[in-house]
């Protein structure tokens, strides 16, 4: 189904088709437009930010707005019960910086808290959500408009429904038919009882009221008041732990971005309580020490490289990252010379086993349903947004009387302190439970600037495979010259140190089957997978906005200026 929305003069073009569970884009063409950009996951949420830039708002003002509408279209991620990082290049010579919205520890919280409790869908689980505080940080910093014109298209979403494609009807009546949430299915189940379907309406009523609360109170109608007695009241009820005087005491941070060289670019990513900037500065600098654009794209010493920088970077992500208002994060992790040295360590003629890089070790996982959307307006002011519920649905847990979701990410610490094997959970201090701590992320918006401006906005969801997803999007613009649809289209690659083994999009395609094999020969662990990631791109050229939604999972691009 091909849809045509129109704003003034701004077009929204979206493509679907319904594989499995899931909505795949199937129009795998670029947009391109000067007057400014999202690309998101959902066509309603990215309509939402491209009507904020047509009436001269902000990108910052159009990621705010998208990202509450999010959390009406896209309930597996999209959120209110959550938290994230907002990366922002203002454009005009000011520095860029992050915006840190990522979940805190309750007060109550303890080291030892879940080593009895595997049941990530429980009140316990529940971080102290950050999402709203960051999107008004983020205004404050950056909004031209009023905040209430930034969150009213959400609440109109919600009050008066809208019309729901194949891929989330198939969600709903998968996450219905197995949540033992009341409030969850009362909220989200057909009012008639019967399954949802294609052009389905969801009305989300209380939802509604709250976003309502949220514009007309900013902050306060979500930390204060009713939707905060509200909340306290679902702790109490499931034994979880957020308290009002958690809520009050929530805080959304601003900190410095990690920029790191890469032959001709700057990469902006974000650092601690993300180990993303960090990792993919690593790779990024690995990369950098081999001549891998004359090698190709597709040759085995190119893949035996990426593969090699991600295990080692992987490695030092599980020993040392953590919050760094709690952690010391070594200097040295982020430095040209410390790649440099990773890079001689590399033996091109083999596989390094990955208990030659350290100890295995017990780390949390981290869910694939994340999302992650890019902004740019005309003024050339770029936002990179990555935010989650955590796993799919969050907790599943809906907030009695508020209508939203809320998060599980207290699962992303290390829940078991010292326990370690070999199957890729991660058993060290650094990101161990303590009250008011962030957990640990993945998420790795990034921005790359050549000449000092914005030239590639990226990011994605996917737990752990996000930061390798963003380095093969990156590698393939900067290293190989690919567009953003061909940069978005490839195959991608995965290895996290531990466990042992290379997931590869493409495994089980025949014109890839030569590399596979030799890459085998090398000693990898090759084995497919038929997902990894939705990086939403824009790609900067010739004072051109060009866009690229992963056509995989049905991701949207507004404006849209092709015919």
């Amino acid at each position: 189904m091909q849809r045509v929305c129109q704003f003034g003069l701004l077009i929204v073009i979206v493509g679907f088709a319904v594989e499995g569970s899931s909505a795949f884009g199937q129009s795998r063409r670029d947009a391109e437009s000067r007057d400014g950009m999202v690309v998101a996951v959902s066509p309603d949420a990215a309509a939402v930010g491209a009507e904020i830039l047509e009436r001269g708002g902000t990108a910052v003002d159009s990621a705010i707005a998208t990202a509450f509408a999010l959390a009406v279209t896209h309930p597996s991620a999209g959120n209110l019960g959550g938290g994230g990082f907002m990366l922002v290049h203002p454009g005009d010579g000011s520095p860029p910086l992050m915006i840190d919205y990522r979940e805190k520890a309750p007060l109550a919280a303890e080291r030892e808290m879940f080593v009895d409790n595997n049941d990530t869908h429980t009140h316990p689980y529940v971080g102290v959500p950050g999402t709203v505080r960051g999107m008004k940080l983020a205004h404050e910093l950056y909004g031209s408009l009023a905040w209430t014109s930034l969150v009213t298209p959400a609440v109109a979403l919600a009050r008066d429904g809208f019309e729901i494609h194949a891929g989330l009807a198939a969600e709903l009546n998968r996450e219905l038919g197995r949540s033992t949430n009341d409030e969850f299915r009362r909220v989200y189940g057909k009012p008639d009882g019967t399954d949802w379907a294609a052009g389905d309406r969801l009305v989300l009523s209380d939802l509604a009221a709250t976003l309502q609360r949220i514009a007309a109170d900013g902050p306060n109608g979500f930390y204060a008041g009713t939707t905060a007695d509200l909340i306290a009241a679902e702790m109490k009820a499931g034994g979880g732990l957020i308290s009002t005087e958690d809520l009050l005491r929530y805080r959304a941070r601003v900190r410095q971005p990690i920029r790191c060289r890469f032959r001709d670019y700057e990469v902006l990513c974000p650092p601690p309580p993300s180990s993303g900037g960090i990792t993919l500065t690593q790779m990024l600098g690995i990369a950098a020490q081999f001549d891998l654009r004359r090698s190709g794209r597709w040759s085995v010493k190119t893949n035996h490289v990426m593969i090699e920088a991600m295990r080692r970077a992987y490695a030092n992500r599980a020993m040392y990252l953590g919050d760094p208002d709690f952690v010391e994060i070594p200097k040295h992790l982020a430095s040209a010379d410390f790649a440099k040295y990773m890079a001689s360590t590399i033996d091109l003629e083999r596989a390094t086993p990955s208990r030659l890089l350290g100890p295995p070790l017990t780390e949390p996982d981290e869910s694939l349903e994340t999302t992650h959307f890019s902004v740019i307006d005309r003024h050339g002011m770029a936002v990179s947004n990555t935010y989650t519920l955590e796993a799919s649905y969050g907790s599943g847990i809906v907030v009695r009387g508020a209508g939203f979701l809320l998060n599980n990410e207290m699962g992303d610490f290390n829940r078991r302190p010292g326990v370690t094997d070999t199957k890729g959970s991660i058993g060290t201090a650094a990101n161990e439970v303590r009250p008011q701590k962030r957990m640990l992320s993945s998420m790795t918006p990034t921005i790359v600037l050549k000449n000092g401006q914005p030239y590639l906005i990226t990011g994605s969801p996917g737990g752990r495979t996000i930061i390798n997803t963003v380095f093969c999007v990156t590698l393939n613009v900067l290293e190989f010259g690919m567009s953003a649809r061909e940069a978005v289209d490839a195959p991608r690659t995965d290895h996290e140190w531990f466990p042992n083994r290379v997931r590869f999009m493409g495994a089980d395609d025949p014109k890839y089957a030569a590399l596979v094999e030799q890459l085998r020969e090398l000693g990898h662990d090759i084995q497919d997978t038929d997902r990894q990631g939705d990086a939403n791109t824009i790609l900067i050229s010739g004072g051109s906005f060009i866009g690229a939604a992963d056509y995989r999972f049905g991701a949207a691009i507004a404006p849209d200026s092709k015919p």
